[in-house]
């Protein structure tokens, strides 16, 4: 399967919630690499790269709702570079 990349930028209630956190976890189960922050504007923003199926069901648990203490209202995905990155990482503003 190639591998694929996407763009996510999650609003709503996302930040001082274990966002960042839980999506690191996240990626990792479904063999994702790549990176997360929290934006000025209140937005997280995470580059996701790895099989489709993966990022796939980590845009889907974003889409859910995320961890329980967040309020997601709204999740945009857009295609990305594919970068090479071997790990997950959470990355300040």
């Amino acid at each position: 399967m190639s591998e694929v990349a996407k763009l996510v930028i999650v609003s709503g209630e996302v930040q001082g919630v274990f966002f960042r956190d839980s999506t690191r976890r996240t990626a990792k189960e479904h063999g994702v690499t790549g990176w997360v922050r929290n934006d000025p504007e209140g937005t997280l923003t995470a580059h996701l790269e790895g099989p489709e199926d993966g990022v796939d069901a980590v845009i889907e648990w974003m889409r859910a709702g995320g961890p329980p203490a967040a309020r997601v209202r709204d999740v945009s995905v857009r295609d990305d570079e594919v970068t090479g990155v071997d790990r997950f990482t959470i990355r300040q503003r």
